[in-house]
């Protein structure tokens, strides 16, 4: 599974409906199309769709991924899981715990984020299937952004981990992903790289 996940992890696309500034579903649909692997549905923050709406959208945004053979995964809402038929789900340090999804959801694949050591060690690393390690760079995405903490992390939880699938968050685009795949992270996360893109076929190119 290791192998086959990390490929998935390659492209990894992070969007809700607040981040974009034309239609959802249509920048999925161009995101998709232009070579993304996997999507997260992260629906939150200002302006975010809540109840029906959310559902909804999301219903739609899934179906662009089956379509396409891209990994689903939702953010940290354990309500949309079994609706959309996510395969799996991300969560942060705050967010409903690990062991707590785990029980729920057996087979569906977990996603945690860690941005130090403590996190780390505080963390049942062994129930997730992937870790998002950031914010890399600086963000302006997420307005409770932690401090960035480089390409080093990337480096030091490589090093701890060899075999975990690996995802650099936070602050990414097309000038520096390169550098976060080199120290060795399997894929890169990005929203704004692709939802502020004027050309977003470019931009999943050079990712």
């Amino acid at each position: 599974m290791h192998q086959s996940l990390r490929k998935s992890l390659r492209k990894y696309f992070v969007m809700g409906s607040q981040n974009c500034q034309t239609d959802p579903v249509a920048t999925l649909e161009l995101a998709a199309k232009a070579g993304i692997t996997s999507f997260q549905y992260r629906e939150k923050e200002k302006g975010a769709l809540i109840g029906k709406e959310k559902l909804e959208l999301g219903k739609e945004l899934r179906k662009i991924c089956k379509e396409h053979d891209i990994l689903f995964i939702v953010n940290d809402d354990i309500d949309l899981v079994e609706p959309l038929d996510a395969d799996g789900i991300h969560v942060g340090q705050d967010d409903i715990s690990v062991q707590k999804i785990r029980e729920l959801f057996p087979n569906k694949m977990i996603g945690l984020s860690v941005s130090n050591v403590r996190e780390v060690d505080q963390s049942p690393i062994q129930l997730v299937d992937y870790l998002g390690a950031g914010p890399i760079f600086g963000t302006t995405t997420k307005q409770d952004a932690k401090q960035p903490v480089g390409v080093d992390w990337i480096q030091s939880l490589r090093a701890q981990f060899p075999n975990m699938p690996l995802v650099g968050i936070g602050g990414i685009n097309t000038e520096n992903a390169h550098s976060v795949i080199e120290a060795g992270a399997d894929g890169v996360a990005v929203i704004s790289a692709i939802t502020n893109a004027q050309n977003i076929q470019g931009a999943v190119e050079q990712l």
